[in-house]
């Protein structure tokens, strides 16, 4: 009986360390697809503001207000 107990605590201990890992994993990946959105958001509102600003004129923006690559 001892020994089937100490077999079972020996699985739950490497599903729960297994489970462990894959926490680590995802809250890693939640916080990289985070930043993503975050830059993206930044460019929709950048991009938006341009759109809305006098600086667009026949789909190009106006040379003074174009920025250098």
């Amino acid at each position: 009986m001892r020994e089937q107990l100490e077999q079972r605590v020996s699985e739950l201990r490497a599903e729960h360390q297994k489970g462990q890992q894959m926490l680590t994993e995802l809250e890693s990946q939640q916080a990289e697809l985070r930043q993503t959105l975050l830059r993206i958001s930044g460019a929709i509102q950048v991009l938006e503001e341009l759109l809305a600003g006098p600086a667009v004129q026949n789909g190009a923006l106006a040379a003074k207000e174009a920025v250098p690559r």
